[in-house]
């Protein structure tokens, strides 16, 4: 009496999976399928260090970062006191998610096909945001373009960033693992 239950992959996995993985393989001259660059994990975070005592703030971002998410953030707390900035150690200073799995492949997915082409006048998104790792880094400064999000919900506007933690050799293979998952980049830019 064996049951066989299928089980839910999300689109842009099943992509890396099924057609990315080989085609970077052979791309990339690379020995075996381990060597492929993959996403290891999607950071969102927004920093509230201006608003760090309005505590409507923190919630309306909170409520953000839950719904776009589908993860309860974290409050980051400053490391070090700092006078310039009116800035204490311990104090609430931003707020994160850390997506791993099918989270991140699900998000990924409506950040490249729903989120970006809503942005105005998106040409797509440069390309040099690559760090020495291989990361990559995307910042908004509006979350109103989240269709999760109602009206009344992006009423108080703060920024967000996005950071894809990829395990790469080097940023050429992290933008190709990028380019073979149908992300936008600047068209006739170099890297």
């Amino acid at each position: 009496m064996s049951t066989t239950t299928k089980t839910y992959q999300p689109r842009l996995k099943a992509l890396y999976l099924n057609d990315a993985t080989p085609k970077l393989k052979e791309e990339l001259k690379l020995a075996n399928a381990h060597q492929v660059p993959r996403l290891h994990k999607l950071v969102v975070t927004v920093g509230l260090g201006k608003g760090k005592d309005d505590k409507k703030l923190f919630e309306v971002a909170t409520n953000t970062l839950a719904k776009i998410t589908g993860q309860q953030p974290v409050q980051t707390i400053a490391r070090k006191s700092i006078a310039a900035f009116k800035l204490r150690e311990g104090n609430p200073i931003g707020l994160q998610v850390t997506l791993r799995g099918d989270r991140m492949y699900e998000f990924l997915d409506r950040l490249i096909t729903v989120v970006l082409p809503r942005l105005r006048d998106f040409h797509g998104i440069p390309t040099k945001s690559f760090d020495q790792q291989g990361n990559y880094s995307l910042g908004m400064t509006d979350q109103s373009v989240f269709p999760e999000l109602t009206f009344d919900e992006i009423t108080t506007a703060h920024g967000l960033e996005i950071t894809l933690v990829i395990d790469a050799k080097d940023p050429s293979h992290s933008r190709s693992l990028l380019t073979a998952l149908g992300m936008p980049f600047e068209k006739g830019k170099k890297e």
